[in-house]
Parts: structure tokens; C-alpha cells; sequence
């Protein structure tokens, strides 16, 4: 039975990896705050090694036992006020720390989850991409399979995000939902099909390189008007006595906004993972949950 420390637990990602890791039969030990909200997986607590990283040193949860895999989701976005160093902190000092960590205690494999976006976009992505070149240094030292995903979505999402603000207003039942006019381009993936990613890579570890790099995605570009009209249609099928507009074009663009992305999930589908989830499916098991 391997052994998984996993960051971020208390997360959206996160949340959903350890479950899939606890039905897999791996133990797993995960790393929070004693300030951590944990209503995502207060129901998975007693299967797993907890270790509060603001009470305990880090290194204590891999002298405790013996560590296979790290599987690090951690990270802070900077969507609630944080400063540029909160978030270099989250990112990339906390990320570093365990990561040395991992070395010290011959970790066989660190996964670490990146992003897509555009490095000086944000803080978030300067942040991610610097420790993503950090850990091409670290992979002379523990084997590094970095993932950069694209734009996830699912249930138990953070409020503040695209997807669950939506649902959220749709939910008030307001007049108008003020929007851009949507012609943004966006790989939009469901969350199971990221968690098995993680999986697909965890169980194929061995043949890896010493560092690898997958971009997770379906492959597959829609506009953001599309996949918004798409989940209006569905709640709306679900709530037909809804009376709320979209309002595509009622705000500007933001200045910078990312068009498009480019998602090549060859080296993914190579070790036989692919999505399984369409977009229709994905946003109907969303809308599900939250009705």
C-alpha cells in the first residue's frame, strides 16, 4: 500500500484527489492549517494522517512514515486580499519547503499542480511558474511530474471562482447576470477527468522522467458564451420558472484578458488517460449537485 502526503487537501482539487486516493486504497497523509476549514472532507478526516504546518514542523510528517509520493495542490490565488508575498509565500516558499523535504526523506515522486495561464498574468502565475522552474533544479535530486491544468470546474468549487459565481447568481434569481460578451476561448475540464490525471501519472510513475510536464485538458476550445449558454440551458431545464437574462456584453473586457489558451494533452493521452466527461455531462453532474 503506497503512501501519499498530499497539500491542498482542504481544497477544491484537493478534496476531490483524496477521496479518489482513499477508494484507490493508498494512504495518505495530508498537510493543512489548525486554521484549515475543512468542511470538504470532514468526512474523510478519520482515514488520514493529519499534520498542521503552522504547529509542526514539516519534515515531521515525513519522518513519521515512510513517504512514496507527494502530491502537492496547495496554493494561494490571491483572490481575498492577500499580498504579492502572501502569495510568493504559499506558492513558492511553502512549496520549496516540501519539496526538500520530500528529498531528504527519498520521496520517489513530487506532483505538482501549475497552471496554464500566462506567466505575468498575476501574481498567482508568476508565482506558479517560478516554482515550476525551481523544481526542474529539485528534479536532479526526486523525480518531478508537473501538471499545468486548464479551466476546472465541478462541485465544491471556491465561491469566488467563474463557474460558481455563476451558479451562485443564477441561484439569487436576479434580473441580469452582467457579462463580457464571451468570446474568450477556454478549455473548460470536469473535475474527475483532472483527478485521474493525477492517477493516470501515479500509477505509470516508474516510466517517467526525471522531470515531466503534462498539460491537463480535454483539448477541446469553446467560447465562454457557449459553455455559459450551455449551463443556463441545463439549470434552466431544471428551474423552468427562471427569469434571469444573461447579459453577454454588458461589461468591457478586463484590460489583458487572455483570449485563448493552448492545451496539448498528447504527452497525457501517451500514458492513457483521457477526458471522459463532456462538457453537457460535466455541467449537468455540477448543477445536480447543487439543486
Amino acid at each position: 500500500m503506497k503512501h501519499v502526503l498530499l497539500t491542498g487537501a482542504t481544497g477544491f482539487l484537493g478534496s476531490h484527489l483524496l477521496e479518489a486516493l482513499l477508494a484507490q486504497g493508498y494512504r495518505v497523509t495530508i498537510l493543512k492549517r489548525s486554521t484549515s476549514d475543512t468542511w470538504r472532507i470532514k468526512h474523510l478526516l478519520d482515514q488520514v494522517s493529519v499534520f498542521d504546518v503552522d504547529l509542526v514542523a514539516i519534515d515531521h510528517a515525513f519522518k513519521s512514515k515512510k513517504v512514496d509520493f507527494v502530491i502537492h495542490t496547495a496554493c494561494s490565488y490571491g483572490r481575498h486580499g492577500q499580498t504579492d508575498y502572501e502569495v510568493i509565500e504559499s506558492n513558492l516558499l511553502f512549496g520549496l519547503k516540501v519539496v526538500d523535504a520530500a528529498i531528504s526523506s527519498n520521496t520517489h515522486t513530487f506532483f505538482n499542480t501549475d497552471t496554464l495561464l500566462p506567466k505575468y498574468l498575476n501574481a498567482y502565475s508568476l508565482s506558479k511558474k517560478h516554482f515550476s522552474e525551481w523544481l526542474k533544479r529539485k528534479s536532479e535530486y526526486i523525480k518531478v511530474v508537473n501538471f499545468r491544468l486548464e479551466h476546472m470546474y465541478g462541485p465544491g468549487d471556491d465561491q469566488k471562482k467563474f463557474v460558481p459565481w455563476l451558479v451562485s447568481q443564477l441561484e439569487k434569481g436576479g434580473d441580469r447576470i452582467p457579462l463580457t460578451d464571451g468570446r474568450q476561448l477556454r478549455d473548460f475540464i470536469y473535475i474527475d477527468d483532472v483527478v485521474s490525471a493525477y492517477l493516470t501519472a501515479l500509477k505509470k510513475s516508474e516510466q517517467l522522467l526525471s522531470y515531466s510536464e503534462f498539460d491537463v485538458g480535454t483539448g477541446e476550445l469553446s467560447s465562454v458564451r457557449s459553455f455559459v449558454a450551455t449551463l443556463y440551458d441545463i439549470y434552466k431545464s431544471k428551474r423552468p420558472d427562471i427569469k434571469t437574462q444573461l447579459g453577454f456584453g454588458d461589461i468591457p473586457m478586463r484590460e489583458g484578458e487572455l483570449m485563448s489558451v493552448e492545451v496539448d494533452n498528447t504527452a497525457l493521452k501517451r500514458l492513457g488517460w483521457e477526458a471522459k466527461v463532456s462538457q453537457e455531462q460535466g455541467l449537468e453532474r455540477l448543477i445536480g449537485a447543487v439543486l
